[in-house]
Formats: structure tokens, sequence, C-alpha cells
């Protein structure tokens, strides 16, 4: 029997809240309610979620700290959706973890197109790369591509959100050619329309960001000037 994804929607607006249950309920998820920070927690640790819709705009604790404070408990994909608009909200959103920022007003049709582009992007990831049980191994690090998660030279597991494993994943596979930012939304991101340049642009910070915590030497990912991004370390498929 197929497990039914579990989404917890953060929203203290209760109409918005319900027109998001009403439509993510109707196309077969199962859905949870939290009205503010504390209402999050308590979902959280009586069920297992599989993807946060998180609103900004939150009495008490605000969504870009609870964003932040979430990405630092693990991987769990959040798509944050806000009245805050402008590109410095949005970029903001997607530095502090977030990996899809959606303004509001929005047609509910999109959001769900973007929970479905998010949950068949990992369900790939993993299908086949548990066909080949592939591992990508770098200077000492091992990218395990079925279980999804990255080793650094001392074996301690540095976190990535599904948004910058698959990025990983994309430029580690070919290793010494240049991608540019609409090459790499494609090959990442496929036609989920979140990949812009921009967004690939933190992506990378964010990736370079937890290599360097992890202890890499140097920078495996190359800026091009007017070209885009090279992984520069000798990759071997294991």
């Amino acid at each position: 029997m197929t497990r039914v994804e579990h989404i917890l929607v953060v929203e203290d607006d209760s109409e918005i809240g319900g027109l998001i249950d009403r439509h993510l309920s109707s196309n077969g998820w199962k859905v949870s309610l939290a009205r503010d920070a504390a209402e999050m927690d308590r979902v959280i640790a009586n069920a297992r979620i599989d993807l946060v819709v998180l609103d900004l705009m939150l009495p008490g604790e605000d969504g870009l700290s609870i964003c932040r404070r979430l990405r630092g408990q693990g991987n769990m994909p959040i798509i944050i959706v806000s009245a805050k608009s402008d590109d410095f909200d949005r970029v903001v959103g997607l530095e502090v973890g977030a990996d899809d920022y959606l303004a509001k007003p929005f047609n509910p049709r999109e959001l769900i197109a973007r929970i479905r582009a998010m949950f068949r992007r990992m369900d790939m990831g993993m299908a086949s790369a548990a066909v080949s049980g592939k591992v990508l191994a770098f200077e000492g690090w091992r990218l395990d591509c079925a279980q999804r998660d990255l080793l650094n030279p001392e074996q301690a597991e540095v976190s990535l959100t599904p948004a910058e494993f698959d990025l990983l994943q994309v430029m580690a596979e070919r290793p010494g050619r240049v991608l540019s930012r609409d090459q790499l939304s494609d090959l990442a991101h496929g036609s989920n329309p979140t990949g812009s340049g921009r967004n690939i642009d933190i992506l990378i910070s964010r990736v370079r960001s937890k290599l360097e915590a992890g202890g890499a030497a140097y920078q495996f990912i190359r800026t091009v000037r007017s070209g885009g991004y090279e992984f520069v370390a000798e990759v071997k498929a294991q």
C-alpha cells in the first residue's frame, strides 16, 4: 500500500489555510494546519511530515526564523508562500533554506504543481539512483545518490536540502563541463518553474557554504564569467 504524503501548512489566516487544505486534500495528500510556530512544533513532534508550506508573516516567531530552524533540523522540503513578493524577500527566503517561494495571491493549482514537482524530483532521484546504486566520490567525499546523502572525508554527513542535493548531483555527474544557469535549472529542476537564474546562484552559494563547512579544502564549484558554473574536482562513480 502506497503511503500518502503528509503536508503541513503553517498559515495564520484561517480562510487561506482552509483554501489550501481543501485543494491539497482533494489531490490526495494528507494535510495538517498550524497557525503559528507552537502549533507547527506540536504537529511535527507527533507525525511524519513530508513537506511544509510556510507563510512568512506569522504571529510570534516569523516564517524566516521558522524556516531557518527547520532547515537546521533536517532536509524536509519547504515551500514559502507569502504576500511579500519582492526580490529581496524571495532571495532571503531561499538563502535561509527554503526550496521554493510562491508569492500571494497565487492560483492553488500552481502550488499543487510545485508540490508535485518537488515530490517527483525526490522520487525520481531516489528511484533512478537505487537502480544503479551510484555513489559519486571526489576528494574523499561521497555523494550517495541512492540514499541521497553526502559524506565528507571524515565520514560525517553534510546536510543538504532536496534542491541542494539535486544541484550538486547534476554538477558532480558532469565534472569539467561548464553548465549555464539555464542548463542547471533544466537538469536539476526539470519543469519546475522555480529554477530561475537568481535561484540557481543562491543554491550554488548554499552548496559551496556547506561543502566548506564540511571541510572542503577548496571550492569544488568554479564560477565561469559569462558562462555559468563548473564542477572542478575529479569524480569517480562507484
